[in-house]
């Protein structure tokens, strides 16, 4: 008989990865460590080819922007869990000797103010040096992390991450670049949305935008809401208000050679309880193509199923029940607001942007598909 499985198993999708053979040489690793407003993620990894190999990784929940909404700062519980969970990352970097990294934090940290407090407690704690990086870095660090899952059809591109404390949302005009090309213009913006003339063809950002809404910052706004479907439709709407100034919201977009990649705990999760998934499984989630028709049906289920339910099923938990609800209103507005039927799901997102733009500034990486 086959041991029970803890309640809520499975609510955070990990990366399962084979290891190497062999132990890879430190001066050839490199390190990403993503503090945001729920989690705190970190990824290891060596280059090869023209991606790169997971040698280690670490991902908890720690829930750093509890309180945030309501008092402005990160609170001393908060702060201590994610030292905690920082303790560990030092851990493996050591274990592996890891030189080259970077460390950074996002919404949450932008937001509090006493975040540089924090970090300075970090440092003393644990030794690393986390660095807040700006709206504009983390969209374009989520934009590179999904070059592998561009088309080569894909003519108009929006990138969207949805974050514990923020969505950002990246428009890529593609229309110019050879089609075999698409996917290497978008991994060359790992220097910058707005860069020098180039050589190679380029793709073009026309507009992108980072929402003060993610999945915990949406959820706190409508706190106050009894009733499950009205709190849904409500942090829906309040969501496609803050778009107004996002230029291509305003303008009719042709739905031939329209391409949406969605990275985030949200579009994951909608995508494992789509196909039905007992247990994560990374490998078929990752470059997944949902319409929106199926996404829609699994949105029904989650409110059909209630807070009650949503803790008992096993791809959502008891952590993360009222999150979906509030990362699944977003993506429910974006799909109403743009001129799609699919979604591209990708499980991908700050780290691997953060482990390819620091690959690719040192040329270890090989040219060729993905």
């Amino acid at each position: 008989m086959a041991p029970r499985r803890s309640k809520g198993a499975g609510a955070f999708p990990k990366v399962v990865e084979t290891p190497v053979p062999a132990r890879p040489d430190s001066d050839a690793l490199y390190a990403a460590l993503d503090l945001g407003t729920n989690s705190c993620r970190m990824l290891i990894a060596q280059p090869k080819g023209s991606g790169f190999h997971v040698v280690d990784s670490f991902s908890k929940s720690v829930q750093l922007g509890t309180g945030l909404e309501r008092t402005g700062r990160l609170s001393r519980s908060s702060m201590a869990r994610t030292i905690q969970a920082l303790r560990i990352c030092q851990q493996k970097l050591k274990r592996n000797r890891v030189k080259r990294m970077r460390l950074v934090t996002t919404e949450a940290c932008r937001r509090a103010k006493n975040s540089r407090e924090f970090i300075r407690q970090v440092k003393r704690e644990t030794g690393l040096p986390l660095e807040i990086i700006q709206p504009e870095e983390e969209a374009r660090l989520a934009v590179i992390s999904c070059a592998p899952l561009v088309s080569t059809k894909t003519e108009q591109l929006l990138v969207v991450d949805i974050g514990g404390g923020s969505t950002e949302l990246v428009w890529i005009d593609l229309s110019s670049v050879p089609g075999r090309d698409r996917p290497a213009a978008i991994m060359r913006l790992h220097a910058g949305f707005h860069t020098a003339a180039s050589p190679f063809p380029t793709a073009k950002v026309v507009d992108w935008i980072s929402v003060p809404l993610g999945v915990a910052t949406l959820r706190d706004q409508f706190n106050d809401v009894e009733d499950d479907s009205a709190r849904f439709a409500l942090m829906s709407w309040f969501f496609e208000e803050h778009l107004a100034n996002f230029a291509p919201y305003k303008d009719v977009q042709a739905r031939a050679g329209f391409q949406i990649v969605g990275t985030s705990g949200t579009v994951t999760t909608v995508a494992a309880s789509h196909l039905g998934l007992k247990r994560y499984d990374r490998t078929k989630v990752d470059g997944l193509r949902m319409t929106s028709d199926q996404i829609d049906k699994v949105i029904r289920g989650y409110l059909e199923l209630g807070p009650n339910g949503r803790r008992r099923d096993p791809r959502i938990g008891e952590d993360r029940q009222a999150l979906i609800m509030s990362g699944s209103a977003i993506l429910q507005a974006l799909l109403r607001c743009w001129p799609t039927d699919r979604l591209s799901v990708a499980d991908r997102g700050l780290r691997e942007g953060l482990l390819y733009a620091q690959m690719s500034a040192d040329g270890v990486l090989e040219d060729g598909p993905f």
